[in-house]
């Protein structure tokens, strides 16, 4: 660095802590050395936000917010997305990256969060780091179920009037509540107005906070790895962890490849299926919205769809109060539960590596039946699917309600002291 340079960093350093920030997160952020693919999916995620965001930006300089019909009686939302892409240079592209971007975030998403299923990164010291992962889970959730009313198709439409709804079953507030999400008494143009603006403002700046706060505990408290060894109880004469390394040059040199290997498959679904056979971008939302046809079939898209099928396996009434209620009240359970792992998981040791056949074999139940639900999701209800929806759900909140139990009684083995590789 030239005299220079260097002149123009201790300027900046004197008001910002520029270099101090990039060592205490990159060049001198001490990570495990035996991180392996699984850890790919959290540097990942960072890169679909921001491709979401640039994508996202470039799409609203054209897109406007208005139900209304134009002078071929399409609705103007409508009609602008077709404007994208269509006449917009570029604007296909543009769109589709962002369409595709919105499933590739919680493909991404889930399997970190597998991960930390995995290894236990929920753990002690990182519990805080987990309710914040959950946070943006939540947030993610809000920010793509406003995001799919924009097109304004049929079943974005639809989606929205259906699931706007289900709020209209909470006892006493609920049918107020529903007004108050709408902005009217149906799906209007004052919905896909106020959606826009949660969708493209409020909700995007609540995301970024919750994952610089997600980075920030992290690096605070250090990486979790798949041996469940804390690496910072043993310290070399420098003071830095035995078994770690620096997070630059290693793991952003590393992450390279996996971005590498993200944007190839990324750039395939774009060019070649950037409708995803139907699950990442519905044929039916290639129709204007029409309040007066409802489709045959109405279902969210694919990554809401496990905790639609537990909404829908509640049929009953209970204490007098509609099925439909405590079917909203399951599907929120479904969600928030996962923020209390690292309370429920009893086990002695952290990373499935050392962990018993028991807990393997229930890990492995909870999956399949997390697919089967997301899969029931997309079809139409008919008594027999109800019937598996209701063995599944039993089987998802099974797995976090009776954790304290199998994970005590786990035949674990025992957590070595340093990292295996």
């Amino acid at each position: 660095m030239t005299t220079k340079s260097q002149a123009v960093l201790d300027w900046i350093d004197a008001r910002f802590p520029l270099t101090s920030t990039i060592k205490g997160h990159l060049t001198e952020y001490y990570a495990p050395k035996n991180f392996n693919f699984w850890y790919f999916f959290g540097s990942l995620a960072l890169l679909v936000l921001v491709i979401q965001i640039v994508t996202g930006i470039f799409l609203v300089m054209h897109y406007k917010p208005d139900a209304s019909l134009n002078a071929s009686g399409v609705p103007v939302a409508f009609a602008s997305v077709e404007y994208i892409m269509r006449d917009v240079p570029g604007g296909w592209i543009i769109r589709y990256m962002h369409s595709t971007g919105a499933s590739a975030f919680f493909i991404v998403v889930y399997l970190h969060m597998f991960r930390g299923l995995l290894y236990g990164s929920y753990r002690k010291p990182r519990e805080l780091i987990w309710i914040f992962g959950t946070l943006i889970f939540l947030a993610l959730m809000a920010e793509a179920f406003m995001g799919y009313l924009l097109p304004w198709g049929q079943m974005s439409f639809w989606g929205a009037q259906v699931i706007v709804n289900l709020f209209s079953a909470i006892p006493v507030i609920g049918p107020d509540l529903s007004v108050v999400i709408r902005g009217d008494f149906v799906v209007s143009d004052a919905t896909l107005n106020r959606f826009f603006s949660f969708h493209v403002i409020a909700v995007p700046l609540i995301l970024i906070g919750l994952v610089a706060a997600h980075i920030v505990a992290l690096h605070e408290v250090g990486s979790n790895n798949p041996d469940g060894v804390e690496i910072k109880k043993k310290k070399g004469a420098d003071g830095h962890p035995l078994d770690g390394i620096p997070f630059h040059p290693y793991y952003t040199v590393k992450d390279i490849v996996g971005v590498v290997g993200f944007l190839i498959v990324f750039s395939f679904i774009v060019f070649f299926a950037p409708e995803g056979g139907g699950y990442f971008l519905e044929f039916n939302n290639f129709i204007p919205a029409d309040p007066l046809k409802t489709p045959p079939h109405i279902a969210p898209v694919w990554y809401f769809t496990p905790f639609y099928s537990i909404l829908r396996a509640v049929t009953y009434p209970l204490l007098g109060i509609d099925a439909k209620f405590w079917g909203v009240v399951a599907m929120g359970a479904a969600v928030v539960i996962i923020a209390f792992l690292p309370w429920l998981d009893r086990s002695p040791v952290k990373s499935i590596r050392y962990k018993g056949g028991l807990f393997k074999a229930i890990l492995a139940v909870f999956v399949v039946c997390f697919f089967i639900l997301g899969y029931l999701g997309v079809l139409p209800p008919t008594p027999g699917r109800t019937l598996v929806s209701q063995i599944c759900s039993v089987i998802y909140f099974g797995f976090f309600l009776l954790m304290p139990w199998y994970s005590k009684i786990d035949k674990c083995k025992p957590e070595p002291d340093r990292v295996t590789g």
